[in-house]
């Protein structure tokens, strides 16, 4: 990562949410993923994937790094989740078998259970850091970003409605 120049660089700790007693109202509401929490980091064609301890994730997911260098713009930070879907939903056993020592098992898994991205918020946009702006700004630039992104890279929908919230 010597060469990555943006506004906001690693380590980050994504913001991880909090059990509530009850749905606070006024508030954005998410679906809650059944994943690996993640920062994407990527200037031009260099990606870093950070955990929510701020360990280093690409090279367990080379698929989601291909898939951030075609979906995200050239220079941003990402917070998000990995997930991977199986047969029956979210499958985080599935998910957790990717992290594994041997670089041949990594690209087998990587092609046998494919991890998505679903990304969250936007932290930087090419030399902004956006991490002091409000959410909601944010978020609607994350949209126009994320616009024209391709599976495995999704963006979580998001609702101000606490009546969907909770479905």
């Amino acid at each position: 990562m010597e060469r990555m120049r943006l506004p906001v660089m690693p380590p980050v700790a994504p913001m991880l949410a909090k059990a509530v007693p009850a749905i606070p109202p006024g508030q954005f509401y998410e679906p809650k993923w059944d994943g690996f929490r993640s920062i994407v980091f990527r200037d031009g064609d260099e990606v870093e994937i950070g955990s929510r301890n701020e360990r280093p994730m690409t090279r367990y997911f080379p698929e989601v790094a291909a898939a951030v260098r075609r979906s995200l713009p050239p220079r941003c930070v990402v917070d998000g989740e990995i997930v991977v879907v199986g047969e029956q939903g979210l499958d985080f056993w599935a998910l957790q078998q990717r992290l594994h020592p041997a670089a041949s098992r990594v690209d087998m898994l990587a092609a046998k259970t494919p991890a998505s991205f679903v990304a969250f918020d936007l932290l930087a946009l090419g030399d902004d850091d956006l991490t002091g702006e409000p959410f909601e700004r944010r978020r609607e630039t994350l949209e126009r970003a994320l616009e024209h992104a391709a599976p495995p890279v999704h963006l979580t929908p998001i609702t101000t409605d606490i009546e969907t919230a909770k479905t």
